[in-house]
């Protein structure tokens, strides 16, 4: 099974397309213009055996904020899409990553209501010219495009590329384990029959 999603956005801003496959083995192509949003971009697929292309393209020369919301808005209808009507997917997922003195975990519900929550240690910042209010933008907007309720914790952790780094690959396990068909599973799992 290959569950597909092919997304373009092109705004006086950004230009994006992505190419995902959910069943895929976490082969992946990223170019953003932001090397350290590629590093994490690619360590989502492939914690999560996602098969990613992006190409992205933005006024980074102005600020990376546009081009980061715009990709997490796509990346969000790639997996939307993707997911089709949800019919036997788990639709929750759970993982906890350490990365050396860090401790995150990620808990989503494919829920198609949208919503999150983001608790790191508040004295983090920045992992070289990338802030940290850049992630929750990028999660913010994934999470609302793809329907997700998603809750990211970050335990503890004092190297800001340590804490993003634990965020992305539990990012990637957890909507692996979320959006895998389970046997038992007929329709959507819901008593209420839809979500």
């Amino acid at each position: 099974m290959n569950r597909i999603g092919d997304i373009e956005r092109k705004t006086a801003e950004t230009d994006i397309h992505i190419h995902l496959n959910i069943d895929g083995k976490g082969d992946r192509t990223v170019s953003t213009g932001i090397p350290f949003f590629d590093h994490m971009l690619s360590l989502f697929a492939a914690h999560g055996f996602f098969n990613l292309d992006i190409t992205a393209r933005g006024d980074i020369d102005i600020d990376y904020h546009h081009t980061v919301e715009d990709v997490g808005l796509c990346l969000g209808d790639a997996f939307d899409t993707a997911l089709g009507d949800r019919n036997g997917i788990k639709r929750y997922g759970h993982a906890v990553v350490p990365m050396d003195e860090t401790l995150a975990a990620v808990t989503i519900d494919l829920s198609k209501r949208p919503f999150w929550r983001f608790n790191t240690p508040e004295k983090l910042e920045y992992a070289g010219n990338f802030n940290l209010s850049l992630t929750k933008e990028f999660l913010r907007a994934f999470a609302t495009r793809c329907g997700m309720n998603l809750h990211v914790n970050v335990f503890y952790g004092d190297n800001d590329h340590h804490v993003m780094e634990a965020i992305f690959k539990a990012l990637g396990r957890s909507l692996d384990d979320a959006s895998t068909h389970d046997s038992r599973i007929t329709g959507i799992l819901s008593t209420k029959g839809s979500l």
